[in-house]
């Protein structure tokens, strides 16, 4: 057994090396700004220099022009006083430039590496992270990074610098004096040190609430409707109130154990500041120092000094931006479970589907299978309806085809190919998914259905609209296929969404056709309209349509009856209403209650 001492040391030392590897990582990201992010710290170095000289120098003016008068002496130290300081200014101006264009450039990086890493995702890492937690990292942590990898490259070069600088500089004017600043440092990193400690778990808990509270406000923006007929506003800000509440207290708490940082910094200085004037007003008066040397060494004093409030600035940043780097790390370092194979299929020869002992589980695990021991031969071409209760796997069925996910056990192959061989972007731009939450995007109705086929023309446009039903209410609108959608499809009713997603998924010209409930907000006769044109102008489409209403699927080539994850029924309309009880029984309570003949 490890003593507690070797337990600490080694948790420690993977610590360092999961960081050393996390900061590998991020600064990957600076890419095409790494001359700027130099170029920054070259300035400030130039920048420094310029600023320890001056106080040198006006030693002198003050010592060999000043007490002696002697006006050439003042004339040349003042000049070269002057020429210091319009250089320091330039270089100072500079790096701002150059550290801003750094900063700005690595969050862009970034910002694109995280989207980039999240659109490479598959339906099983989405399943991990939250919307709002994915938006809340790509805003406020990637915006954190950002500055204080801006005081990294300018600051945390500046002040260590600074703080050297001077230090050799008080030890050249008078070491005794210069001993005193030995004394300050150690005490004041201690105290950094168990600040830094004590907030940054703070910092982590906090930015897992921010997402909590962007997931509150993404429901209520998106669902107001809901909450407005549903009268739940007090209930919406409720649930606000706590969630800002906990954060209110979490970031008081974290920035009150911050706040000790200035206490502890004002201690250090003024008591150094004190001790300097009092040894060095000895020296003075029994003339083994002079005004300018004690000038000189008081500027340095306060570089010093300043140069210790700067670090624990950067200190508290970086504590900040420690909790985000490592939640954006954790986005990066996440990798897809889907993977092209070593040499992937890149023709889809027909829409035929094998379901061989398919087996499927979302935590991945045996003993909790949402899909068991499924059997399915459907030859290009079919019209395949799925029927079941709530929660019977038929969406989990589907999304096997495209390989949205990965089967658990089994099989599933797409013209006679286990999906796995394919390269997934052709296999997906063969299957066409229209799914249970349709989804369109802000823009007009062309823009829409162009996700579908880019180089799509208006007449192939028109024609997937006709074919999907939608033509007709398009032109009713004053900018027919111009007309602008709301973000979410927000401006055109229940109905008009699904016909439009169903056209945009048409205009794939896909060998697999999958409508997942995706008519459930259309009339039975728009229904049979669409089902119809389906027969007859994409027959050689291999179409799955999932429904609750029977008179969706009845005249379907076959019908799957899916109850708790598995098979129960697969036949016609007329085998599944003579031998399967299920079937029987949606049927008959449909026909009750009059859906069926509507």
């Amino acid at each position: 057994m490890w003593s507690e001492s070797e337990t600490y040391f080694r948790k420690f030392e993977t610590e360092k090396d999961w960081s050393v590897v996390m900061i590998k990582r991020l600064a990957a990201c600076v890419r095409e700004y790494k001359k700027d992010s130099i170029l920054t710290s070259v300035t400030v170095t130039f920048e420094v220099l310029m600023e320890v000289i001056i106080p040198f120098f006006m030693a002198f003016l003050i010592d060999e022009g000043i007490n002696v008068g002697n006006i050439s002496n003042i004339y040349k130290y003042g000049a070269m006083l002057v020429v210091f300081a319009l250089l320091a200014l330039l270089c100072g101006v500079l790096a701002g430039k150059y550290a801003a264009r750094a900063s700005a450039g690595f969050a862009k990086n970034l910002r694109r590496d995280v989207f980039y890493r999240v659109q490479n995702f598959s339906f099983s890492n989405i399943d991990k992270y939250s919307t709002a937690g994915i938006v809340t990292r790509l805003t406020t942590d990637i915006t954190n990074i950002q500055n204080a990898y801006q005081m990294i490259i300018r600051i945390a070069v500046r002040a260590p610098l600074m703080l050297i600088f001077s230090l050799i500089m008080t030890f050249t004017i008078n070491s005794r004096l210069a001993v005193i600043f030995l004394g300050v440092v150690p005490v004041l990193a201690l105290g950094l040190y168990l600040i830094i400690r004590y907030a940054h778990p703070i910092f982590k808990r906090v930015f897992k609430t921010y997402d909590r509270l962007n997931n509150v406000v993404q429901e209520n923006l998106l669902g107001i409707r809901v909450v407005k007929s549903y009268v739940r506003e007090e209930h919406e800000k409720k649930k606000f109130n706590e969630v800002s509440d906990s954060i209110y207290r979490d970031f008081t708490k974290a920035e009150k154990t911050i706040a000790y940082n200035m206490p502890l910094m004002q201690l250090c200085v003024y008591s150094t500041i004190l001790l300097i004037s009092w040894l060095s007003a000895k020296m003075i008066v029994a003339s083994t120092m002079t005004t300018g040397q004690l000038t000189s060494l008081i500027s340095y004093t306060l570089q010093i000094l300043m140069s210790l409030m700067m670090v624990s600035m950067i200190l508290v940043m970086i504590t900040i931006a420690r909790t985000s780097a490592e939640r954006i790390d954790e986005i990066l370092q996440e990798q897809s479970d889907l993977h092209n194979g070593p040499n992937p299929v890149r023709k889809v020869p027909n829409g035929a589907v094998q379901f061989e002992n398919v087996s499927f589980s979302y935590a991945k695990s045996k003993e909790k299978l949402c899909l068991h021991q499924v059997n399915l031969d459907i030859k290009s071409g079919q019209t395949i309806g799925i029927i079941g209760g709530t929660g019977s796997a038929k969406t989990t069925l589907v999304q096997l085809i495209p390989r949205l996910y990965d089967v658990t056990e089994g099989t599933v192959k797409v013209g006679g190919i286990d999906v796995r061989q394919y390269d997934v972007e052709t296999l997906r731009n063969e299957v066409a998914m229209v799914l249970q939450k349709n989804t369109l995007f802000s823009g007009t109705i062309k823009e829409n259905l162009r996700w579908g086929n880019e180089s799509a023309t208006d007449e192939e446009m028109i024609h997937a609209c006709k074919l999907a039903q939608a033509d007709e209410f398009i032109r009713s609108f004053p900018d027919s296929y111009d007309t602008y959608i709301e973000q979410g499809g927000a401006n055109v009713s229940g109905g008009q969404k699904q016909r439009l997603c169903i056209a945009r998924a048409l205009l794939k010209k896909p060998k697999i056709l999958i409508l997942d409930d995706s008519t459930s907000a259309v009339d039975m006769k728009t229904d049979a309209l669409i089902r119809r044109a389906f027969q007859e102008q994409i027959p050689n489409t291999t179409k799955f349509i999932i429904a609750q209403r029977i008179s969706s699927v009845e005249d379907a080539d076959r019908i799957i009856v899916m109850d708790n994850g598995g098979i129960n029924g697969f036949g016609t309309h007329e085998e599944l209403m003579r031998d399967n009880a299920i079937y029987q029984e949606v049927y008959t309570s449909q026909v009750k209650g009059g859906i069926i003949h509507e």
